[in-house]
Parts: C-alpha cells; structure tokens; sequence
C-alpha cells in the first residue's frame, strides 16, 4: 500500500489555513469512491480546538455514500477519538506516533513512549470492537526538529510496535526528504519484522521523489 501526497509551495496555502465545507467534502469522498477506490480514510476524529476544519467528522462519515466493499476509516489520535470513529461505524481506525522524541513532542505533547502507550490503548479496543487498526510512523525518513533519522532507530520503534496488534505499519515520509536507496534500506530492514503485505508507505512528493520511492 502506498500513500502518495503533494504539498508544497504549489498548494497555495502556506500562510492560510481553508475550511472546505461538509458538502464539499462528501462530495470528493463520493467522487473517489466512484472513480474505483475500495479504501477511503474519510476524515480525522481530532479535538475541535486542535483542528476546527475537522469538526465536521461525524457529519461527514454520515453522509457519504458507502457501498458494498468500500472500506472507509478515519485518523484518530486517542482513545476518545477511536470511539467517536466507533460510534460513527467505521469499521478501520488509524494512530499515529513518531520515530523521533522531537517531533513526538511538538506534534502530540507526548513522548515516544507515551504514544506508544496510547497506539496499543487504542489497538486493545479496536480488537474488542472487531476494528481493525493500521499506524502511521512519523520521521521515518528525517525529522524536521532532529534531522537525519537512522534506520536502527526506526527499528527500534518498529520493535516496540510490533506485538501491539496492528494489520498494517506504514512508513511515512513526513517532510518529504526520502530517497529510492533510503527507502529500500529502510523496506528491506522493516520487513525483517513485519512482512511486505503488513507495510505500507506514506510519501510526500515535496521535492518531486514521492514516485521513485514508491517504485
């Protein structure tokens, strides 16, 4: 599985933050199921005070069309943010945490052990629910506070993770500095823990790469 994202200068929206409207929303999410997507992460179950473009999760997830095979999930950053998605019907959550102490803390408050112990918090519930819940690992590829990231310190967030109860691991490129030789490095390593159909990539084509990374 593999994420392919473009930001950048492009987007037009460096000093601005847009809120698109619910309707608007539904209607991209209806158009990509249309077009043959059979997975949509639809929206991002975030406090309000966090995120305000993000308030209208549950509206969203009740209005969008959602046929037979189509499986939609949403990112959720606790254990409250998992029952929204739960209460919504969304039969797939996603977490997220990060390789580096740096970004862990200025992105969530949290350290990368307390993240750890809120992915697993959130991975104990899903499995009661009979939900299924795939991580996002953050810096993976360098860290915007830290820098260059090594692949042993990947490893051993990927360690720490791998008996939480996950169905899938994806690796993300957070800032977009990923190269084709780092990401095999990187794939060849990981997958000495988690096997190729348990991975995926998450890949931001900020300096035109996302692509070669992918192949």
């Amino acid at each position: 599985a593999v994420d392919v994202y473009e930001v950048g200068p492009r987007d037009g929206l460096q000093n601005e933050l847009r809120t698109l409207a619910t309707d608007d929303k539904v209607r991209l999410i209806d158009a990509l199921v249309a077009a043959g997507l059979k997975r949509v992460e639809a929206t991002s179950f975030v406090p309000p005070k966090w995120i305000p473009q993000l308030a209208d999760a549950e509206k969203v997830i009740s209005r969008v069309k959602r046929p037979a095979g189509v499986v939609f999930s949403a990112l959720v950053p606790n254990l409250r943010g998992f029952e929204r998605a739960r209460d919504a019907g969304l039969q797939e959550a996603a977490v997220f945490m990060s390789v580096t102490e740096s970004h862990s803390k200025k992105n969530i408050n949290k350290t990368v052990a307390e993240a750890l112990a809120v992915v697993e918090e959130v991975s104990n519930a899903a499995g009661k629910a009979g939900m299924r819940v795939r991580c996002y690992l953050s810096t993976v590829f360098g860290c915007p506070y830290e820098g260059a990231v090594s692949t042993q310190q990947v490893l051993d967030v990927c360690k720490r993770l791998k008996n939480v109860g996950l169905y899938q691991l994806s690796l993300s490129d957070t800032i977009g500095v990923g190269t084709p030789g780092q990401t095999e490095e990187i794939v060849t390593a990981v997958a000495e823990l988690y096997p190729i159909p348990k991975l995926a990539l998450h890949l931001h084509d900020t300096r035109g790469t996302a692509l070669a990374n992918a192949l």
